[in-house]
């Protein structure tokens, strides 16, 4: 399966590099400067110990995001079936608007962070009919609460619904469909995205599947059969060729995961030594991940990597902090 994937990417490579030649991509860009946000998961911020207030006030006041992707995490908001715990997404949903901040809400099982799937634990197993029933019960209520929300701008339906990646399985195409209407009859006021790998896919069903398309974007990772693997020896035109060669403009695709934390052996942040930490993501790293987001063309970046930040400046490691505050964005 790796050697596929691999063997994928260098097709995808030199097919992507004829189409620059044929179809001029470097005339395929976004009307204006990128936007920059930033991704924020309430779970993992407990787990590094922190007041997910004092990281998201931050987020806010001193390094300035006015573009914020939160998930409706499904085993944190509805841990008992039919008891709601809807306090911090509340509460967050809340100082975004206070700040005149913008919200891309995430819904569904499969959502931002390990481990991606994040049905409760009472759920019947994924793609059983009561599962589906349950899940939909769930987005439906999600919708209703948020909908009219001052800070509400984009609705993101699953995440990478089709990457196999966590602890559990891929969607199928029937059931995001099935999803992404939902959402939109329920809110046909705001627009939904659907995302992809930017590292391990064609985007062929994910692309034009709802009013926006999402993708990732990695450039060193970690993987347990090779080690790290250094994907900055793709060139920026292969993601602007995959949105043209999918009909999808530059203008309506954002990346929504820029990397800009550690992709490191052990999922233990916590424990694992600053040095091992910086081999996959360094201020120079970022840098270089910036100026790159930069050459897709794509109209916005969401960075990555908001609660390691936070973990580092508590550790007085202050340059990639430092450096976030002073972005454009």
């Amino acid at each position: 399966m790796k050697r596929l994937k691999i063997s994928l990417l260098v097709v995808l490579v030199v097919a992507t590099g004829i189409a620059l030649l044929i179809f001029k991509l470097k005339d395929f860009k976004r009307n204006g400067p990128m936007i920059y946000g930033v991704s924020f998961n309430t779970e993992y911020a407990y787990y590094l110990g922190f007041d997910i207030k004092n990281i998201f006030n931050k987020i806010l006041d001193e390094w300035n995001f006015r573009y914020i992707r939160l998930s409706a995490q499904w085993d944190l908001i509805e841990k008992n079936k039919g008891q709601y715990d809807w306090q911090d997404l509340d509460w967050l949903m809340d100082a975004a608007a206070a700040r005149h901040a913008n919200i891309m809400l995430a819904v569904g099982h499969k959502t931002p962070r390990w481990p991606e799937c994040h049905a409760p634990t009472w759920t019947e197993p994924a793609g059983t009919e009561q599962f589906k029933k349950d899940l939909e019960n769930f987005i439906t209520l999600v919708v209703q609460r948020y909908q009219h929300h001052p800070a509400l701008e984009t609705w993101q339906v699953e995440n990478e619904p089709f990457l196999k990646f966590g602890t559990c399985g891929t969607s199928s195409r029937a059931d995001l469909k099935t999803e992404v209407v939902l959402v939109k009859k329920l809110d046909p006021a705001h627009r939904v995205i659907v995302t992809d790998s930017g590292e391990l896919s064609l985007w062929l069903h994910t692309a034009k599947a709802a009013d926006l398309f999402g993708t990732t974007l990695y450039r060193v990772v970690w993987n347990k059969m090779f080690g790290y693997i250094n994907y900055n020896w793709v060139p920026a035109f292969v993601y602007k060729a995959r949105l043209w060669l999918n009909g999808r403009d530059a203008n309506t695709a954002y990346i929504t995961e820029l990397q800009a934390e550690p992709w490191i052996p052990d999922a233990n942040l916590i424990d694992t030594p600053l040095s091992e930490q910086y081999k996959s993501m360094s201020l120079e790293q970022l840098q270089k991940n910036i100026i790159f987001a930069e050459k897709t063309g794509m109209a916005r970046a969401y960075l990555w990597g908001a609660e390691w930040w936070y973990w580092l400046e508590t550790r007085g490691e202050t340059g990639i902090p430092n450096y976030i505050k002073q972005m454009k964005k």
